[in-house]
């Protein structure tokens, strides 16, 4: 355990295996390694130790080559260890914001064979955010002659953390004339409603100093404070009233600037400048997607809405009237998606090479599928364009493995043109293509052969000795050591010494020399075997024959016998 996971005690590893370790040439394990960790470890702590967790031992580590294929550095493993370790800042607010679960999934990739493993690791929140207001003071003014048991929406409160860490209620100091209610939001988030309990006198006192307190459930928990001045004042007999509690609107998220999302309304009895009606915003300052009409009440769009960043929102209207009352209402506006975003196709941990004796099913490369859309928006589905032996297969959401689906023969195709079509499901649906090569690696499958079945040779005697007297000749179509071929000469129908002392075969040519002058009244014809071998492991070799006849010449003068 890293110094900061064995300090805080939090870390937890759980690692989910098959119910028996699979062979290291069997294909990658189908169920996930998952761990569990807090947020803020500090670079170098452990995780776990994948490379035990996987079944590998600390000796196989060298030629496994055991790593991580991600897109984003957060984790490595250790090449002396296996162990898996942070290398990068998890601050999970900022990788996963608001999610109730906080998973980074990734594979780990092990070599010789290649293998594939599905690795999650849970970051957890820790309490490291206060709650925040807006604003550090608001101001609120309520009529003397307002009734007791009227409410009024505080500014809230906004904290990052998730779960028990996040903002749990607020509180209100003590006092005659207000107490304080917790209500939600229906996106779970809680805000503060001050509630009139008595009847206030403007004459007997003009304004009210109250503290707002918000806290989190962490433990300890943290707060921060808010000040309220309550104002009292003059009679307005009657406040403005909205027409609904609730507006609620659905956008679809490429709505233009400009275009009108809903208008509020709202009415008040009393007459002049007391029924004169103006509308905001209770905290005008963190709205910037909407702005809204003070005469109309008309919300229009400010700027574009993007749903992979904000789903939905939910805004505290004010209506004022001109003697200073208030009421209040929500305006809830969702955000609906729209295909508006590609597929997208990453390549992750492609080789440089695949020889062309690898096996059928062997794993290739690993492809990532990346869709912003949600729902059929975001569902995206692979396609392996053109006729290749090779295929590619679902290995868990949004990942895909390519695996050989044919025999490579690398003197035939010495390379292939991948392209992968992704699509999703919208309507229209939109698609992406993704093109690499993968390149054959060549292996010594070819052995050398000839340019004739045999070889005929005449050669007239009285020869000059070292003079060429033939040349054979093979091909082998492999590359390097593997297509490097040498001659020799391997049998012959003549004695090995007398061989030795009568031809010789260049290694590197093929060239058939004559070590000394022949003689075709002693030998008249003879035969070879040539062979010609490549330099691969193992070497592969073939033979062929060469026939050489020794032709007369008048260099015996005539002899009388007797």
């Amino acid at each position: 355990m890293g110094s900061g996971a064995g300090e805080r005690g939090w870390a937890e590893r759980r690692p989910v295996l098959l119910p028996f370790l699979l062979s290291l040439f069997c294909p990658a394990l189908t169920e996930q390694i998952s761990y569990k960790i807090p947020e803020e470890m500090p670079e170098g702590s452990v995780v776990g130790n994948l490379a035990k967790d996987l079944g590998l031992s600390v000796h196989e580590l060298p030629t496994r080559q055991l790593r991580i294929s991600s897109e984003k550095p957060y984790f490595t493993v250790s090449a002396k260890s296996g162990e898996l370790l942070v290398s990068g800042r998890l601050d999970r607010e900022q990788i996963c914001g608001k999610k109730p679960a906080c998973a980074l999934e990734f594979e780990a990739v092990a070599e010789n064979p290649l293998n594939f493993y599905h690795v999650s690791v849970d970051v957890e929140d820790i309490n490291d955010h206060t709650p925040k207001f807006t604003q550090t003071s608001f101001e609120l003014q309520i009529s003397e002659s307002t009734n007791p048991g009227a409410r009024f929406i505080l500014g809230s409160a906004h904290d990052a953390d998730i779960g028990a860490n996040s903002l749990w209620n607020y509180q209100l100091n003590p006092n005659d004339h207000f107490s304080l209610l917790n209500k939600e939001k229906l996106d779970g988030s809680k805000y503060p409603e001050l509630v009139l309990k008595m009847p206030l006198d403007r004459e007997e006192q003009k304004s009210y100093q109250l503290t707002l307190t918000a806290l989190d459930g962490g433990d300890p928990p943290l707060s921060s404070t808010a000040q309220i001045q309550v104002l009292v004042t003059d009679a307005n007999d009657n406040p403005p009233v909205f027409s609904q509690e609730v507006y609620r609107v659905g956008l679809p998220e490429n709505v233009l600037p400009g275009t009108t999302v809903l208008r509020v309304m709202a009415t008040d009895q009393d007459e002049g400048v007391n029924a004169q009606i103006t509308f905001s915003f209770t905290e005008a300052g963190q709205i910037t997607q909407f702005d809204l009409n003070s005469n109309t009440g008309e919300i229009t769009i400010l700027n574009t809405l993007d749903f992979e960043e904000v789903k939905e929102y939910s805004i505290v209207l004010e209506a004022r009237d001109g003697g200073g009352m208030i009421a209040q209402c929500t305006v809830e506006i969702e955000v609906q998606d729209i295909n508006d975003n590609f597929p997208e196709v990453v390549i992750q941990s492609l080789p440089d090479l695949i020889m062309e004796d690898t096996k059928l099913g062997t794993h290739v490369a690993l492809l990532k599928i990346r869709d912003k859309d949600s729902g059929y928006n975001g569902e995206v589905t692979c396609k392996l364009e053109g006729d290749v032996p090779f295929k590619i297969l679902s290995s868990s959401i949004n990942t895909y493995k390519l695996v050989t689906d044919g025999v490579l023969d690398r003197e035939q195709t010495p390379e292939y043109n991948i392209t992968i079509t992704a699509t999703d499901r919208g309507k229209p649906p939109l698609s992406s293509r993704c093109s690499f090569t993968l390149r054959v690696g060549d292996v010594n499958d070819n052995a050398p052969f000839f340019h004739q079945a045999s070889y005929l040779v005449r050669v007239m005697e009285n020869n000059p000795p070292g003079a060429s007297i033939a040349q054979v000749s093979a091909s082998d179509p492999d590359l390097g050591p593997n297509g490097h071929v040498s001659y020799s000469i391997v049998a012959s129908d003549l004695e090995p010494r007398a061989l030795a002392s009568h031809v010789s075969v260049n290694t590197q040519s093929g060239v058939v020399f004559a070590q000394r002058a022949f003689d075709h009244e002693q030998l008249r014809a003879f035969e070879l075997t040539v062979q010609a071998r490549d330099q691969g492991s193992p070497a592969l070799s073939a033979n062929v024959s060469l026939r050489v006849l020794v032709g007369d010449r008048n260099d015996n003068a005539p002899r009388v016998l007797y």
